[in-house]
């Protein structure tokens, strides 16, 4: 058992001073998650852009009608070409125009345009309905304050001032909405706990993989076949390279669990049960990581495969896009996949609170990855190590 952890630890230790490692192991996976919470976490407000041309009282009305919906995040801009160029670099969602002489022309009965811009792709169509329901609120009042003025005899400024106090004392609409069915994501949510626990996945799969070329070296040096010379059998250097992969994979896990949770509150919902997600996705991923080191011959060849297979197995299992997203064809297809049964594992534990008793099947089905694969790897390199 010392030999055994000897090995395991000799590997960590490799794996630790690798230059490139501060940045892939240590930085990018962070990194990754912050530029996604902060993308596509948490709550959204739509920006829409306000280019006020006329100072009158109608058009200051409507700016300040527009500003206080909770629901946008409204800017003001000095000129009408910086409100293009905002709504074209994505810097806002939408514009408004505001003309000028938009408030005397109003006053005098005629009719008024103002100028709306948003972006084709984005949410322009809903923008436009939710900023002419809030000119539509200041403007009803002029309509019959013109009315009242020309039948009354009585001033603009009078008429629209009772036409005012009347909308304002008029009872409103009580709108109930009920959600019907259960929410994908709970509002509970934290912005950055989705993306945390897929990248979580993603990278310890991949930084184990990348083991294997650690691996490669080992023999290609002949430092496994030095080791034979010693009293160190086969299945103890078989053991300590198994036990190498999964450390590796657990320190990776481990680091982005422990970081993301200090630095951004990830809830990883019941402790015992995600260290056993944990624990058990490792050791698929040390598997992996040895066979491919023990199949092929080129560490730079099994680094590439190594980054493709890891990739292309995490957007197949709900990595950078949740499975809750998939159809229910592509949700049985990224079952075949080990990194959907670790999501799931951590979706249960995070978004439904839980328990270890909660994620038996999903550690039961990892625990079968992690057994077939490492039995694969252990014969494939006591094959190796014994060849003559």
């Amino acid at each position: 058992m010392r030999k055994i952890l000897a090995i395991a630890g000799s590997n960590v230790r490799r794996m630790l001073r690798e230059r490139s490692n501060i940045f892939f192991v240590f930085i990018f996976p962070i990194a990754l998650i912050l530029l996604i919470g902060a993308q596509f976490g948490g709550d959204f407000d739509p920006g829409v852009g306000i280019h006020q041309e006329d100072e009158g009282p109608l058009a200051a009305a409507i700016t300040e009608e527009i500003q206080s919906d909770d629901s946008l995040a409204v800017t003001i801009f000095e000129t009408r070409d910086e409100l293009l160029d905002a709504v074209e670099r994505g810097t806002v969602q939408a514009g408004l125009f505001i003309p000028a002489g938009a408030s005397g022309r109003a006053e005098a009965g005629e009719q008024v345009e103002l100028g709306f811009v948003a972006r084709p792709d984005g949410a322009g169509p809903q923008l436009q309905s939710v900023v002419s329901a809030g000119v539509a609120r200041v403007m009803t009042p002029v309509g019959a304050a013109q009315f009242g003025a020309e039948k009354a005899g009585a001033s603009f400024d009078e008429a629209l001032e009772v036409a005012r106090s009347q909308t304002d004392a008029a009872p409103g609409l009580d709108v109930e909405t009920i959600a019907v069915g259960e929410a994908l994501f709970p509002t509970t949510l934290g912005r950055f706990d989705l993306g945390a626990a897929q990248q979580l996945v993603l990278f310890t799969f991949l930084t184990a993989l990348a083991g294997s070329a650690a691996l490669i070296l080992s023999r290609k040096l002949g430092i496994s076949r030095r080791m034979l010379s010693t009293p160190t059998s086969t299945g103890t250097i078989v053991g300590g390279e198994g036990a190498g992969r999964w450390a590796v994979a657990m320190v990776q896990g481990l680091y982005i669990v422990i970081v993301t949770y200090l630095l951004f509150r990830v809830d990883w919902g019941d402790p015992w049960g995600a260290l056993l997600i944990l624990v058990a996705f490792s050791a698929v991923g040390a598997g992996a990581g040895m066979l491919m080191g023990a199949t092929f011959k080129n560490d730079q060849q099994a680094g590439g495969i190594g980054v493709v297979l890891s990739l292309g197995l995490a957007a197949l299992g709900g990595c950078m896009l949740p499975i809750e997203l998939f159809s229910p064809a592509m949700t049985r297809v990224a079952h075949l996949t080990p990194h959907a049964w670790a999501l799931d594992g951590f979706a249960e534990l995070v978004r439904r609170d839980g328990t270890v008793a909660d994620i038996l099947p999903e550690l039961g089905v990892l625990v079968v990855y992690a057994t077939v694969l490492l039995l694969l790897a252990s014969w494939r390199l006591r094959a190796v190590l014994t060849r003559p």
